[in-house]
């Protein structure tokens, strides 16, 4: 799962720095927003180029009609599943996707999360990105949000921060960005689940496409903008 980085931080710490200035500014954020792991699976999936706001609308109407568990999406017809979920977009795609890692659970481990994510995690991994329409962060957020296993996720956001101030190349793989943050931390799970969650918080609310940097809790670490 590991590659060997091309990238080095400026100094030992600076990974660890970082998250402890946004988690000083923000606080622990409590991801993944859900009430079991396999609805941290159906979000992971429903995020993809959409909204946040629109995979939770998504959500609810999922829960107001009991489709929140493995055997229902195994069961549901498409149309009404795709019904369900129109307000996260490409919904038909994202149906197939349910239907397919939904497919692979029973197959595969009888139904059971348990079983699936006691699988050692580089081999769950290799073999959730076999599946159609799942790429590495999707698969990554499901096994550190479901599966509680420390992966940790590199999505646009981390891009843009780290590119910023000059910590990777914005144009880098996705295995040597995350080489890059995993080789300078422990792996412990909730602190890659805090990580990936206050990146995505500084990034909406300062690291935005135009930065506003003066009251960023990042302003001290130097970037592009200095």
């Amino acid at each position: 799962m590991k590659t060997q980085s091309r990238y080095k931080a400026s100094k030992p710490s600076i990974v660890e720095e970082i998250y402890q200035k946004l988690y000083a500014h923000f606080g622990p954020q409590h991801w993944w927003p859900a009430e079991s792991p396999f609805e941290v699976i159906i979000g992971a999936i429903l995020t993809q180029n959409t909204a946040w706001t629109n995979v939770e609308t998504a959500i609810t109407e999922l829960r107001k009609n009991n489709c929140l568990t493995l055997e229902a999406i195994l069961n549901i017809p498409q149309e009404k599943l795709g019904t369900l979920i129109r307000s996260s977009g490409f919904f038909n795609q994202k149906v197939r996707r349910l239907k397919t890692i939904t497919s692979f659970i029973f197959t595969n481990y009888e139904g059971s999360l348990d079983q699936m994510f006691s699988e050692p995690v580089e081999v769950l991994r290799e073999n959730l990105l076999t599946l159609n329409g799942l790429g590495p962060e999707t698969v990554d957020s499901i096994l550190l949000y479901a599966g509680k296993h420390p992966v940790f996720v590199i999505d646009a956001y981390t891009k843009r921060i780290f590119s910023r101030h000059c910590l990777i190349d914005d144009k880098a793989s996705y295995e040597n960005i995350q080489d890059y943050f995993t080789s300078q931390q422990n792996h412990h799970t909730q602190t890659f689940n805090e990580y990936h969650a206050l990146i995505v918080k500084t990034a909406k609310i300062y690291c935005k496409k135009t930065a506003s940097c003066s009251d960023c809790p990042l302003r001290s670490i130097p970037s592009i903008y200095q």
